[in-house]
């Protein structure tokens, strides 16, 4: 069968084996369409929803998708987004009234992450398949449902990790299903935030924790997943601190905007929204429908969530991890190590030290979530270091664009090869998004408690010593 006889019937059919993860029993030809294109519509048309799942879908899948509405409670932006994406597509400031008229096949949720759940749940009881952005949600009561809701329906809901997919985080999980150092018994992991990308989430909405669920959930959820899938295995138990040390509160100055601000020239953390036509158009411009500001003060008093976060995690395997979260390092990246029962995996990425490197810290991360696919070929290394054995270089091809690699595989995936078995079972449905936020809602809850917090008391999931 050729990829123009495969009919709109297939995609809707593959979309339950990636939601559950396995794409082994699915109909061959993938998600590929002409007959008749897959119906999107997408809700929240900030800057990830109008361009990872928005402009990148409409330039990389025209005879397989096309977007037939666009949501946001914010009349502007809407506009913008759709001529930025490049659609003639009706746009809705109601959700419920887009779906009704546009009768989708797939909802595709970009909202403020405290808003998922709304429309996770709507989507699925109004006859749509979901693919949300991470996180799936922001407490354990939405988790919940979340998974009612989907459960009580017959459609599903497939969660966009993207981080899975990057080749560097696949050979990590290529090592470890092999078991080149045995048995896993323990993990370090750290991850830091530079001064331009950490101190970015505390001039957003997400420097407000009933807005994000602090940075355990909206940020950490992409490592507690990495984590849940290449340990194969679901938490079981958290502790954790926590602290609000750096900006809101405890800042010298500040001021309503950093454009209006009087500290800009003693201010190290200044940023001139001005300098960016995309942020102008999308944020500044639109300020005047819902009050938005796109350039807040990081040190306003009602950011409420923690800068410095470490926690303890230990596995339903019995593996125990030690995790944390800087969001004012010099530089950005981080490091993990493996600890197994016959050695020792290390792995890193952009630490400075390790490697010549001549961008700024914003041109990394404009390098990072760049989806032009026009990176230069290079190659990252990892160590394996087997007990009694001298260590191993392991060199891996990575790209550093479209998060390592990773945005695109996780697109061609979803929409052009979801029939294709994965051996390393990268596809994210709803018990992984919910097993990822529930490690930071544990965490939250840990602090607040000074006491640990178990998985299993916060939905009725009950956490699997193996996975899958």
């Amino acid at each position: 069968m050729t990829k123009n006889e495969i009919s709109r019937r297939s995609f809707l059919s593959s979309v339950s084996m990636l939601a559950a993860g396995s794409m082994i029993t699915a109909p061959a030809g993938g998600f590929g369409l002409t007959d008749e294109k897959l119906k999107v519509v997408l809700v929240g048309t900030g800057v990830r929803g109008t361009s990872f799942w928005g402009k990148r879908l409409v330039e990389q899948y025209p005879d397989i998708l096309e977007f037939v509405g666009l949501s946001d409670i914010n009349p502007g932006r809407l506009a913008y987004a759709k001529k930025y994406m490049g659609v003639d597509c009706p746009t809705f400031t109601n959700f419920e009234e887009m779906v009704t008229q546009t009768k989708p096949d797939l909802v595709i949720v970009t909202t403020k992450d405290s808003t998922h759940h709304e429309f996770i749940i709507k989507g699925l009881q109004m006859g749509c398949d979901v693919l949300t952005e991470k996180p799936l949600t922001t407490d354990e009561r939405k988790c919940q449902a979340i998974l009612d809701a989907e459960r009580s329906s017959n459609k599903n809901l497939i969660v966009g990790f993207n981080y899975r997919w990057s080749p560097y985080a696949t050979k990590i999980k290529e090592l470890l299903m092999n078991e080149a150092v045995g048995k896993i018994t323990s993990v370090d992991f750290h991850w830091y935030l530079n001064t331009y990308h950490g101190a970015s989430y505390f001039r957003r909405w997400h420097g407000l924790r009933q807005a994000g669920g602090t940075l355990w959930v909206h940020k950490s959820t992409h490592h507690f997943d990495l984590l849940n899938w290449w340990l194969n295995s679901d938490p079981a138990e958290v502790f954790a601190y926590g602290a609000l040390e750096h900006y809101g509160v405890n800042g010298p100055f500040r001021g309503d905007n950093c454009r209006s601000c009087e500290h800009k020239s003693d201010c190290n953390f200044h940023w001139d929204i001005t300098k960016s036509e995309r942020d102008m158009d999308l944020y500044v411009k639109n300020e005047e429908y819902d009050g938005y500001i796109r350039d807040n003060c990081l040190f306003r008093e009602d950011i409420n969530i923690y800068d410095k976060m470490s926690a303890q995690i230990k596995y339903a395997n019995d593996v125990v991890v030690n995790y944390s979260l800087t969001t004012y390092s010099p530089y950005e990246g981080w490091r993990i190590a493996f600890n197994g029962m016959d050695g020792r995996i290390e792995a890193w990425l952009d630490i400075p030290y390790f490697k010549s490197e001549n961008m700024s810290q914003s041109e990394l991360h404009a390098a990072e979530m760049n989806q032009s696919g026009e990176d230069e070929a290079q190659s990252e290394p990892l160590i394996v270091h087997k007990n009694w054995n001298n260590f191993e270089t392991v060199n891996v091809p990575v790209e550093r664009g479209g998060h390592g690699g990773g945005d695109k595989r996780l697109h061609d995936k979803i929409f052009k090869n979801p029939e294709k078995t994965d051996p390393y079972d990268r596809a994210a449905g709803v018990r992984d998004g919910a097993m990822s936020i529930l490690v930071g809602v544990a965490a939250r809850n840990s602090i607040e408690s000074g006491e640990p917090v178990r998985i299993a008391s916060l939905t009725d999931l009950q956490p699997r010593a193996k996975r899958i």
